[in-house]
């Protein structure tokens, strides 16, 4: 990092290191002193920690003892959580988020059941138990009121004497509309409310979207007077983990083909890359992962015109290739696709900085070539390669080339990666 003239790191806590068994049991103190040492090394390098208190992760004791999201017990251990870490590291971290995309964590986690705790039901998925009709809803509910929670504890007990901001990070995809139709706009914005606005409005605004309450009606949990008061302290940022777009097509009012998106408690709209056969974007050896520059500046532009050009980070984006049987390292040093991918996306934000947004800091994924969730190791987003029998780590064009471009931006004047 200090090679390539980065300012910030960001990293997330394992709440399960801090606390092995919750708010039911002690502090863990190798990993308090854990956090302790990185912080201190980063700060010595000039390089100023972002930390997000949760990357999906929680302790199996909450879960054990009463179901992790799904009760609301859990705010009152995310709170005790959030106020150990403050009072161990707020002194020396400025930059706190909430969560790490809590839309992922209900979705992946208690629709398709794909995450831990695994939980589906019907034809979303293959698990022992859960309602994927009512589930996402509960657990989303239950991270909004934690995170008011945990920005309450913030700005009442540290942020006057630390001079700290706290936010959230959503994953936020543009979707576009598939046709120019009435229809096909407003199931794009559909796609948006069940997806990003689902969790920022409340925070932001104090209530659900509206697309969301006309389709769900009851479905959807009720704020009481006291969540209401709670969430009035919103947040400082927007944190934003963008990689690429979609298209959306209306299901509202027309039949569609069985896909992501396509039920009631989805948004009724289809989720597709294709357009008369032709992608969004060029396509990646990520599935999932279409290169759609033109996605970031909208999606910034969409999220500063919904909420009152509130501060942005891009907080993750980047460009993963599969580490294929035979590939050798020069195959991954040569990355010439990752730096076309950022310089394109880069080139995007800037315009919409230079329309308005208030765009305060970039962070590229990854920093180093790791372990990407149910992909584990076959999947490299570094711009370091990283050895995994040596742990060696060898910068790549894409580091080389991003140092010179840290080195010439005057845009992003508080985060450079």
């Amino acid at each position: 990092m200090e090679y390539m003239g980065t300012n910030s790191f960001r990293f997330s806590i394992s709440w399960a290191r801090i606390l092995p068994k919750g708010r039911f049991g002690n502090v863990n103190k190798a990993g308090i002193k854990h956090y302790d040492n990185l912080i201190n090394a980063l700060l010595r390098k000039g390089i100023q920690p972002f930390v997000s208190l949760t990357h999906y992760d929680i302790p199996q004791e909450l879960e054990d003892r009463y179901g992790g999201w799904l009760s609301p017990q859990i705010q009152q251990d995310f709170a005790y959580y959030a106020s150990i870490c403050f009072n161990y590291y707020a002194d020396r971290v400025k930059y706190w988020t909430t969560f790490n995309e809590p839309n992922v964590v209900a979705i992946r986690g208690y629709r398709s059941g794909i995450y831990p705790p695994e939980r589906c039901s019907g034809s979303f998925g293959n698990c022992r138990s859960g309602d994927s009709e009512t589930e996402p809803f509960i657990a989303a509910h239950n991270m909004i009121l934690s995170h008011a929670a945990a920005v309450q504890i913030y700005r009442t007990k540290y942020k006057s004497i630390h001079k700290g901001i706290i936010g959230i990070v959503m994953n936020a995809v543009w979707y576009e509309p598939i046709s120019n139709s009435a229809q096909d706009k407003q199931a794009a914005e559909r796609a948006q409310s069940f997806y990003l606005n689902w969790f920022l409005d409340p925070i932001i605004l104090g209530r659900y979207p509206r697309e969301m309450k006309d389709i769900l009606g009851s479905l959807l949990p009720e704020f009481s007077n006291d969540d209401l008061v709670k969430l009035k302290n919103g947040l400082d940022f927007i944190g934003i983990n963008h990689y690429t777009s979609f298209y959306a097509k209306d299901c509202l009012h027309s039949t569609c083909e069985q896909g992501p998106g396509v039920s009631k408690t989805e948004g009724y709209y289809l989720r597709t890359a294709l357009k008369d056969n032709v992608p969004i974007g060029k396509s990646t050896e990520v599935d999932w992962l279409y290169v759609n520059p033109q996605g970031i500046e909208k999606m910034v532009t969409y999220i500063t015109n919904r909420y009152n050009n509130t501060p942005v980070y891009i907080t993750e984006n980047g460009l993963g290739v599969l580490d294929q049987l035979g590939s050798n390292i020069d195959d991954f040093l040569n990355d010439y696709r990752r730096v076309e991918y950022m310089k394109s996306y880069l080139d995007a934000l800037e315009s919409a900085v230079r329309k308005g947004a208030d765009v305060r800091g970039y962070f590229a994924w990854s920093l180093l070539d790791n372990f990407e969730w149910l992909s584990g190791y076959t999947i490299r987003f570094g711009l370091y390669h990283v050895d995994y029998k040596t742990l060696k780590r060898t910068p790549k064009s894409s580091a080389k080339w991003y140092k010179h471009y840290i080195a010439s931006v005057t845009s992003f004047e508080t985060v450079k990666l």
